[in-house]
């Protein structure tokens, strides 16, 4: 993968005339006139539950300030767990450092804040120093919590941070899969080491794989050979047999510690359940192997919530430095997995989605109108897929 090829071939400019892929001239949208100051949006004003969600038709028209910075048209938003977590304020020091690193904005500068982590659009417009993107482009991408989501009409993202949309889908299917592949690609290859060259005839098991994150890891290891086993309810086993697992333990049976101790032992473990399943999970590895065990549910944000964020950071780095050093010990390694948005990643999964080894898991879809009631099935949990909002219909206006 070449990550360079991102800013390798041309410059746009807001009301420039620009050469198109078939070699006419047209013109720039321009999409950040003055005439163009709001836009709709679904914003929260506050942390708390459903009920701060707000919809306004003058929400702030999003703008590039930085020349490697890209205008997305949202046609669809795929929501997750994170969005609701971050409704009620998880990760908020944590963000509010993120967004203002030097801390020169006031508590609270963050709202009204845009949630949603999933997008697919159209480029409406791109900053000079981008050059592989083109205006009308249909592109996905994750977008970092840190920044404004996607339950607005538009959304800026940095260049490096999207990817053009897979062909085969559609904008609604498509905003199902970014958030979810980016986390399972950070933790599986980015912390776990796997890739398509070395993942055949390694056993995986998945903690939860009827999820999100779990629905996209089965298809993506299968597509790279790997044997994987998951936990999920009865109901969900069929389902997570048909995008490929090979084995389903179901935990409404009874602890699955016993089930999975019976089987041969695994060379990593992607946990997305967290609480007492480090307890026993660790000794499911293979030791002195090079297994690992990576889990999405660590107490990082919790800790700088709570002791603000030098103290959350030294709390957090105590925590796991003790946990992977005792787990060495016994022949295995410890990781934390975080989300971490890749447009070049999203290529890789593209080319995966295009070629039919993967594809997307749709839940449930929800109007613009209904963004309070998407958010509330995603907060009951127990999902099988994504739920996916319908920002914008077609695109008869590009």
């Amino acid at each position: 993968m070449n990550f360079a090829r991102r800013f390798v071939c041309r410059n746009v400019t807001s009301n420039s005339h620009v050469v198109s892929r078939s070699g006419n001239l047209r013109r720039q949208l321009s999409t950040s006139s003055r005439s163009m100051t709001v836009m709709p949006a679904w914003v929260i004003d506050k942390y708390g539950s459903n009920d701060v969600l707000r919809f306004t038709r003058n929400a702030s028209f999003p703008t590039i300030n930085y020349p490697n910075e890209v205008m997305v048209k949202v046609f669809a938003a795929g929501l997750n767990p994170l969005d609701v977590a971050m409704r009620s304020g998880y990760g908020a020091a944590t963000m509010s450092m993120k967004r203002d690193p030097l801390g020169m904005s006031q508590a609270g500068s963050e709202f009204p804040l845009v949630l949603g982590r999933d997008v697919s659009g159209v480029v409406m417009e791109c900053g000079l120093d981008v050059k592989y993107f083109r205006e009308r482009d249909e592109v996905w991408a994750a977008i970092p919590p840190w920044k404004q989501g996607s339950l607005a009409e538009f959304v800026v993202l940095s260049a490096n941070e999207i990817s053009l949309k897979p062909k085969s889908l559609s904008h609604t299917e498509a905003a199902a899969v970014p958030y979810v592949a980016a986390t399972a690609w950070s933790a599986l290859v980015n912390t776990g080491g796997l890739n398509k060259d070395n993942c055949a005839r390694k056993r995986i098991l998945i903690l939860g794989g009827s999820g999100g994150v779990g629905t996209f890891a089965i298809q993506m290891l299968k597509a790279w050979g790997a044997h994987v086993t998951v936990t999920c309810s009865q109901n969900a086993e069929r389902f997570v047999r048909e995008l490929g697992a090979d084995h389903a333990v179901d935990y409404t049976a009874g602890p699955v510690e016993g089930p999975l101790g019976s089987l041969d032992k695994f060379d990593l473990i992607l946990d997305n359940i967290g609480g007492d399943t480090e307890r026993w999970a660790l000794t499911l590895l293979k030791p002195w192997s090079g297994a690992k065990y990576v889990t999405l549910v660590t107490p990082f944000l919790q800790n700088t919530d709570r002791l603000g964020l030098a103290d959350g950071m030294m709390k957090t780095a105590a925590t796991v430095g003790g946990k992977a050093l005792k787990h060495l010990a016994s022949g295995v390694h410890y990781r934390w997995g975080f989300f971490a948005p890749s447009g070049p990643a999203l290529d890789e999964v593209r080319d995966m989605v295009d070629a039919g080894k993967i594809r997307p898991v749709v839940e449930e879809t929800f109007s613009f109108p209904q963004v309070p009631e998407a958010l509330g099935k995603v907060e009951k949990g127990h999902a099988r897929g994504k739920t996916v909002v319908q920002v914008s219909r077609g695109g008869d206006d590009l």
